[in-house]
């Protein structure tokens, strides 16, 4: 017998009687563990890639290549989804504008997801209901730079693009008015926004999922662990955050979201101050790496309630399993191969749960996390380190 393998192409007819079709642009991480819910639901996933082999074409059947900034990609892409939703951020505005003027819905919609693009529209859309945050300026020369230092007390402050900045990239730390990274900063071609300097005990991050009809839920707020601008560390609930300072941010957060009206999961990631403030710092208006620990550690995840929300089907719980969840991002180092590390982590801990993004290893690339849970925060936290330790090789035993 002659059995050939073939390309099964996509075709909404041959799918079960009533089976939503969701568009997710952008073949990331974050698509490809939508995918895993999706499945769970019978929903059929469609992701517009970057590229064949990026890490949820790898996950997702017969995912089209296409360049998101196109309207006409993005239009047939569309035409095929009973909703479209998104990987990242940087679908062009317009062409959101577009779809929803061809009558198609896109969650979160374009007049919502500026605020995520943007961060000087972001800015000035939260000083209108007066949600907490630093002070902040648009600036446009140095002198504007060194007006605004004054302003609020003096250097250091922070400067930051206002479009397409992620992981620290497109920030840049001011000691003084000679700083040669304020030249660098206006030399990147895009507008620049001032904020102080927050004197901040941790970062926070409040996630919440909002329906087309308004049902919203909050998920404990978090604590997260930054280094060189990458997120690497997340303990759900937040240790220590008294009950009231919990239940402000998570007020914020759904505050946010229904006054944006925001469809489907937004991260609101804050500053805890020393001087007791709860500041916004920045939104996502996506599943984000603040919300991983929710696979393996609450009721419903991130993932699953976001494609609930953009669907306007009801929201699931967003209560932890567990006392404590630590989730540890596994970035690339030296070792090419991670998977070699697998046998020992999971006999060592069969507790664990690993995620691997699909992704080669570059030096600080994230290429998966690992999720562990518990009632004793130390000895959660030690395992998740563990094992991310163990698996990019910077220890062996």
């Amino acid at each position: 017998m002659d059995i050939r393998l073939r390309s099964v192409k996509f075709d909404r007819k041959d799918l079960p009687v009533g089976t939503p079709v969701v568009g997710m642009v952008g073949g990331g991480q974050l698509a490809r563990m939508t995918q895993e819910t999706a499945v769970a639901l019978g929903i059929q996933l469609r992701v517009l890639a970057e590229g064949p082999t990026v890490s949820a074409a790898q996950a997702v059947a017969d995912a089209p290549v296409g360049d998101y900034k196109d309207l006409e990609t993005v239009r047939r892409f569309a035409a095929e989804c009973d909703v479209v939703t998104f990987d990242h951020e940087h679908v062009p505005t317009e062409i959101l504008h577009t779809l929803e003027a061809d009558g198609l819905k896109v969650h979160p919609g374009p007049n919502a997801l500026v605020h995520a693009q943007d961060k000087a529209v972001m800015r000035a859309r939260l000083d209108t209901f007066d949600a907490p945050s630093p002070a902040h300026q648009v600036v446009a020369t140095p002198a504007e730079v060194e007006d605004f230092a004054k302003r609020v007390g003096g250097f250091p402050i922070i400067l930051k693009t206002t479009r397409g900045g992620y992981d620290g990239k497109g920030v840049w730390f001011v000691d003084g008015p000679d700083d040669p990274q304020i030249a660098t900063a206006f030399g990147s071609g895009v507008p620049i926004l001032a904020e102080e300097k927050v004197d901040f005990v941790r970062e926070l991050s409040a996630i919440v999922a909002r329906s087309p009809h308004g049902q919203a839920v909050a998920y404990p707020i978090v604590e997260s662990v930054q280094k060189d601008g990458i997120c690497v560390e997340v303990t759900a609930p937040a240790p220590g955050l008294a009950p009231e300072k919990a239940a402000q941010a998570q007020q914020t957060a759904l505050r946010i979201a229904g006054e944006l009206g925001v469809v489907g999961v937004l991260a609101v990631e804050m500053f805890e101050a020393r001087d007791g403030r709860l500041l916004v710092n920045e939104l996502a208006m996506r599943p984000h790496n603040t919300g991983h620990w929710s696979i393996d550690g609450a009721v419903t995840s991130q993932f699953e309630n976001h494609l609930r929300a953009v669907l306007d089907l009801p929201l699931g719980s967003p209560a932890a399993r567990a006392p404590y969840t630590v989730m540890v991002n596994v970035l690339g180092g030296d070792v090419e191969d991670m998977h070699r590390g697998l046998l020992h982590c999971m006999a060592r801990d069969p507790g664990l749960k690993v995620h691997f993004y699909g992704k080669s290893v570059k030096p600080g690339r994230k290429i998966g996390h690992v999720t562990a849970y518990g009632d004793d925060l130390e000895e959660t936290r030690s395992r998740a380190r563990h094992a991310a330790a163990y698996l990019t090789g910077t220890i062996d035993e």
